[in-house]
């Protein structure tokens, strides 16, 4: 709901000016942490077999950064660790707090992010899959049947364990991406990757090699001051496996990040918000102080519960007055 309100006067002439009035009278949020999720910056139509769902555009990206760094305080990962233990309030700073965070490690981070936040000095996070970098030959399930998709137009139709799926129309991959997609992530995990891995096999999708970040690479970003923050190993829904598993997960790609890059904050991202008590308790039972879902809203630290942090999702269609109107108090009335 809050999308399509949005989206219809995001591009508008009217739109900046728009914002900026509610930005004025947005007072009472001020105080308020944001929490940006981004996944992929790069021009999709050089990366024809990725998802682009998750991409934004780095012309965007630039104007999105250059807002934050007049308009907002872009904090580090540290910082709000300190707001959540009570050792520093967001009261206190001079504008309001944003944090920058991506998902997933993607290869075009370093290539095209990392180069404009250093522009304006914007400290960021990246929550890393940590079975991927030391695998260069493995790409993500999404990707994979994206690709897959894409391959199968001149067939027409494909078989799926949800009916015959017609794939002839950009529409028509679009539509048939979406159902199998909300179908393997609900399914169990080990299931769910053989069942995309024989789907993409049948319909013979491309080899995606090399669209993670390698761990030289990662470790290169570290020095420049890029924090590396656990995302699970595999990037499993974390609410799909069993707790013994959502342990491995968890307490294991915080140790792979230790033993490749060093000392790692206490911070996870659950993979695709997938999450429940039983993996929050496991979270805290294995030190992790804060993490992040991809529910949709702002946090009041340190009132906020630290495991159920709220994140707003950046993607190709997000706009800079789309972001602006995303990151205001009121936005939670239109989520609801």
């Amino acid at each position: 709901m809050a999308n399509k309100f949005l989206a219809s006067f995001a591009n508008s002439p009217a739109a900046s000016g728009m914002v900026t009035l509610m930005e004025q009278a947005d007072v009472a949020s001020r105080r308020a942490l944001r929490v940006l999720t981004y996944h992929r910056v790069a021009d999709s139509a050089l990366t024809p077999t990725l998802y682009p769902r998750v991409t934004v555009h780095p012309r965007v990206f630039e104007q999105h950064m250059r807002f934050l760094s007049q308009h907002y305080r872009v904090v580090s990962m540290d910082e709000v660790l300190r707001m959540k233990r009570g050792e520093q309030q967001a009261s206190r700073l001079s504008k309001p707090a944003v944090l920058i965070t991506f998902d997933d490690a993607y290869c075009d981070f370093a290539e095209n992010a990392l180069p404009i936040l250093q522009r304006y000095h914007l400290p960021v996070t990246l929550f890393v899959p940590t079975a991927f970098p030391g695998n260069p030959q493995r790409s993500f399930w999404w990707d994979q049947l994206y690709a897959a998709l894409e391959c199968a137009q001149d067939l027409g139709l494909v078989l799926s364990p949800i009916g015959t799926l017609p794939v002839n129309t950009p529409e028509q991959r679009a539509t048939a991406f979406t159902l199998l997609r909300d179908y393997v992530k609900f399914m169990p995990h080990t299931a769910a990757m053989a069942w995309v891995e024989q789907f993409c096999a049948d319909l013979e999708a491309p080899d995606l090699a090399g669209s993670v970040l390698s761990w030289d690479e990662l470790r290169t970003l570290a020095k420049a001051g890029v924090t590396l923050a656990p995302h699970t190993r595999n990037h499993p829904m974390m609410d799909q496996i069993s707790p013994d598993e959502s342990r491995s997960e968890a307490a294991g790609s915080w140790q792979d990040l230790r033993a490749e890059i060093g000392d790692t904050l206490p911070v996870f991202a659950y993979p695709s918000g997938g999450y429940n008590p039983e993996v929050m308790s496991v979270l805290k039972d294995e030190g992790f102080e804060i993490a992040f879902t991809t529910r949709r809203g702002l946090n009041e630290l340190p009132q906020a519960d630290p495991l159920q942090l709220k994140r707003i999702n950046v993607g190709p269609k997000t706009s800079l007055p789309l972001l602006r109107a995303q990151m205001l108090g009121w936005m939670k009335y239109l989520v609801r």
